[in-house]
């Protein structure tokens, strides 16, 4: 009965990795982008998803408590796992190892932007343009956001990965080393979006680099 459990649990957070918290993850790094076209186009796409209807709602049972859920039987997962990184080496096992750090550096900046951004709301402030680049100005906060962003998109890519292999999509060795290409270049690709449009809010002319 135990091992159902689990094994229910381990899909359930596998699914909800992918849907909807991997969706969300990439339609914000879709909105941030906007940040390349300026401060009027940011904030016109954020105020869009600020105001579409039953945003409340959404937000509470499409991704926050899907994200909580993840979250925490991710760390369970972590803490659980047996990394045998120094011992054989091989990609995958730095690839698992990996994914746990991810998730650990994740749950760490989620919370902060989280608080920085929807609670700063609450109390009145508002989430535009302005205020990430006032976020975005301070050196360690800069870096920070990087390391955050490669940790989301590395997290998603490598997830993909594993969801692909535990919902038996890919089951050849074959079928997973083409699987392994493909979320290389996912990752690849939500990166340059992510990081461009961080440098677009410390300075527009690097967006384009």
């Amino acid at each position: 009965m135990a091992g159902n459990r689990e094994y229910f649990n381990r899909k359930l957070h596998s699914l909800l990795g992918v849907i909807p918290v991997g969706l969300f993850l990439v339609q914000h790094l879709v909105v941030n982008h906007f940040a390349t076209r300026g401060a009027s186009a940011f904030n016109q796409a954020s105020h869009f998803m600020e105001s579409l209807p039953f945003r409340y709602a959404l937000e509470i049972f499409i991704i926050f408590i899907p994200m909580l859920y993840h979250a925490i039987y991710g760390l369970y997962i972590a803490f659980q796992a047996q990394n045998n990184t120094g011992r054989y080496g091989f990609f995958r096992n730095w690839m698992f190892r990996l994914q746990r750090i991810s998730g650990i550096i994740l749950l760490i900046f989620i919370a902060w932007h989280v608080w920085e951004t929807r609670i700063a709301a609450a109390f009145g402030a508002e989430v535009n343009y302005n205020m990430m680049a006032d976020i975005l100005s301070s050196p360690f906060m800069l870096i920070f956001y990087i390391v955050g962003v490669v940790s989301a998109t590395f997290h998603l890519a490598n997830g993909l990965w594993s969801f692909a292999v535990s919902w038996g999509i890919t089951v050849t060795p074959r079928s997973q080393q083409i699987a392994t290409y493909v979320t290389i270049a996912i990752f690849v690709v939500l990166t340059f979006i992510g990081i461009r449009a961080i440098l677009a809010f410390i300075n527009p002319d690097l967006a384009v680099l």
